[in-house]
């Protein structure tokens, strides 16, 4: 069993051996989400669910039962995980630990909806909209998603502190607009809080129209504000555009360092061309790119050439 556990990890996490399996496992699941979401969004119109109530039912059976199997075999091969692999900790806290990782609580999120319906009295509308948090799996299988993630975790701090100044901006808008507006426009903005959706379409430069001011004054700190709000948007763009290059410069950092670490030699063997292939998997590189950046190591770096055999130089 503990062999079959540790298998079924690196199938998983697509590593080892079984690798090959691991992406075809991906893309069956990747295809069982994508056609999930596309039910979900065909059964909401009535007429084509009331036609075909049988096959959504059926449908909608299947896939549950396939992602709560899903689930639960993660959740029991997760004491062999990679990240667990020099830890110290007990095959429960091991399990633990992954329960409260964010990809178990989304696959737990992607079951549960369906799953409750057994238990509890749930409009089926709700449900519905419920059951497309499926789509958050696909952050599983989509390296680009994942480089998103990390690139907002990491700049977490500051996007913090871009929004909590927005946050500012956006009071300082709703209480001025409202001391200039609310006497002509008490329907509109009669009170802070109903100026605040007029603060907030013009700081985030959308402009509905629906909420104007017509006042003189009104319309100067309008524009002093949609002036304003030009600058504040573009702070935590620019802090995503940056951190997401960065990453993607690492990444192809880190691959580089490690062809020219393997290329050393003048020798690419079978394990380690495996090696470049499941860290190009895991950085989220194309094929393409990395064989360009092996080019580029090989015409930048004067790399030894001696036989892995006999040790002679090889010309």
């Amino acid at each position: 069993m503990i062999r079959i556990r540790n298998i079924l990890a690196q199938v998983f996490e697509s590593r080892g051996r079984v690798r090959h399996y691991g992406y075809a496992f991906d893309a069956i699941l990747v295809a069982l989400i994508l056609a999930n979401v596309i039910a979900i969004v065909i059964e909401s119109v009535p007429s084509v669910a009331k036609q075909h109530i049988g096959f959504f039912a059926y449908f909608e059976l299947i896939s549950v039962s396939i992602f709560t199997l899903e689930y639960l075999a993660r959740l029991w091969a997760s004491v062999d995980l990679e990240r667990f692999e020099n830890s110290t900790l007990s095959d429960t806290q091991r399990r633990l630990r992954y329960l409260c990782s964010p990809m178990a609580i989304i696959d737990l999120l992607a079951i549960l909806p369906s799953l409750l319906v057994f238990f509890v009295s749930f409009d089926l509308r709700f449900l519905r909209v419920l059951r497309l948090l499926r789509i958050f799996k696909l952050t599983r299988y989509s390296r680009a998603m994942q480089l998103l993630l990390q690139t907002i975790r990491e700049e977490s701090g500051s996007l913090f502190a871009a929004f909590s100044i927005m946050a500012v901006i956006l009071i300082v808008a709703a209480s001025g607009i409202y001391l200039l507006e609310h006497d002509v426009q008490p329907d509109k903005f009669g009170s802070i809080p109903k100026a605040m959706w007029w603060a907030l379409i013009t700081l985030t430069t959308v402009g509905y129209g629906d909420v104007v001011p017509i006042t003189g004054l009104g319309k100067v700190f309008g524009g002093i504000i949609t002036i304003l709000s030009m600058g504040m948007v573009a702070i935590p763009t620019g802090l995503l555009a940056s951190s997401f290059s960065d990453q993607l410069r690492q990444r192809r950092d880190r691959y580089s360092e490690t062809a020219y670490q393997l290329m050393e030699d003048g020798v690419i063997c079978v394990d380690d061309r495996e090696h470049l292939d499941e860290l190009r998997v895991e950085l989220g590189l194309s094929k393409q790119e990395c064989a360009q950046i092996e080019q580029q190591v090989r015409e930048k770096h004067p790399l030894k050439r001696f036989c892995p055999h006999c040790g002679h130089h090889l010309n």
